[in-house]
């Protein structure tokens, strides 16, 4: 089995929202996923990119390829500042 971690699109219409899955090769682009590894929200200011990198890292290593716009969104999301959560 094929795995590739893809966008998938959920949200309004006019109101994307992204959800970054892997899932099978021939699973349809909103259908059945393998597991939900981030969310991408390209109408936040900035756009919001959060990405479990330990499971990314874990798909890669059993051999799923990410898209090319996955992989942009990852190498974004590891070079953006962390910002610590005040309470």
């Amino acid at each position: 089995m094929a795995v590739r971690i893809r966008l998938a699109r959920f949200g309004a219409k006019k109101r994307p929202y992204y959800r970054i899955v892997a899932a099978d090769v021939e699973a349809r682009r909103d259908g059945r996923f393998l597991e939900q590894i981030g969310s991408y929200d390209p109408k936040a200011d900035p756009p919001a990119i959060k990405v479990k990198l330990e499971r990314y890292e874990y798909w890669r290593s059993v051999g799923a390829t990410p898209t090319d716009t996955v992989a942009s969104l990852v190498r974004r999301a590891r070079n953006a500042p962390v910002v610590p959560v005040v309470s």
